[in-house]
């Protein structure tokens, strides 16, 4: 028995209990970290180790050594995760560069051949914004060139369907001027006893609004317009409409204008900005048409 009060050891029983706690310890390595007894113990049996004289200070020197062992293989394993996921960062990494020097590759190349499309005088500077800019331009020139040689070639011609002219750059306009001029035939009467409507049926069909002064097309991408406008040519109505859509908060961009005869025809390119309360391509054509009907009213009361 040991007496702990007076502070006296029984180094024989000491001496005992931890032979019998080393023999326990000694196990394979792989179950040794998970029966190393706490700090606490350990602090408790190297005390006894002490007076006892330290007849087993080398069994608990090699259990500690193999602890160590154990937590030093373990952090190897750590590092080498985490190595592998540092090779898999730089690979994707190498990748995104590849993908990326590869589109902007293909970007200057496109750039290169857009401007070999272009006289030089619409893009004078090599850089992106010039080149694109000047490619708008020269488009927008074509555009208006192909307008006035379509018109020539209609003059020249004698339909017989008085059409008016530049007919075909109008696909879906939301007014149109050929449903106002043709006048409405008497409803007639099918097979099933129902009418017919005729040409406003048509007219209807298609979306377009009959109009008796213009014929007013509009597309929309994102904050961009498109605003195509055949009218008759009135005194100072290219300054009205263009003072009208900046009242509306639409930037003129782009302005064509192509006359045949006593028809005009405008083509604006127009920017939305934030605060304009028109939203859709369809409040666009109807603010136009009645700017062009207010302009013909107060022509007509001079």
């Amino acid at each position: 028995m040991m007496d702990l009060d007076g502070g006296n050891w029984d180094a024989a029983a000491c001496s005992s209990v931890l032979l019998h706690g080393f023999q326990e310890l000694e196990i394979p390595v792989a179950a040794a970290a998970e029966d190393v007894p706490p700090p606490g113990e350990m602090t408790v049996a190297a005390g006894c180790a002490e007076n006892a004289g330290g007849e087993v200070g080398q069994d608990q020197g090699a259990a500690m050594a193999a602890a160590t062992t154990v937590q030093v293989g373990r952090r190897k394993r750590r590092r080498a995760r985490a190595a592998k996921n540092k090779e898999e960062v730089e690979s994707q990494r190498m990748t995104h560069i590849a993908v990326e020097r590869n589109r902007r590759k293909q970007m200057n190349e496109y750039l290169a051949l857009l401007r070999s499309l272009m006289p030089p005088s619409y893009a004078q500077r090599g850089d992106q914004a010039s080149i694109v800019g000047g490619a708008i331009n020269f488009v927008k020139e074509l555009e208006q060139l192909l307008q006035s040689l379509e018109a020539q070639k209609q003059s020249r011609q004698c339909r017989a369907d008085d059409a008016p002219p530049f007919d075909s750059f109008f696909t879906f306009p939301q007014y149109s001027m050929s449903a106002a001029a043709a006048p409405a035939p008497a409803p007639a009467a099918n097979d099933d006893g129902r009418e017919d409507g005729g040409a406003g049926a048509e007219a209807e069909a298609s979306g377009s609004k009959p109009s008796a002064v213009a014929d007013v097309e509009v597309t929309m991408v994102e904050s961009h317009a498109n605003l195509r406008v055949l009218s008759r040519r009135r005194p100072r109505q290219l300054l009205r409409l263009v003072v009208a859509l900046q009242g509306y908060r639409l930037t003129v961009l782009h302005l064509n204008m192509t006359s045949a005869g006593h028809m005009v025809l405008y083509s604006f390119s127009l920017k939305v900005e934030d605060d304009c309360q028109l939203t859709s391509v369809d409040e666009i054509a109807t603010a136009a048409h009645q700017i062009i009907e207010k302009i013909k009213e107060e022509q007509a009361g001079l």
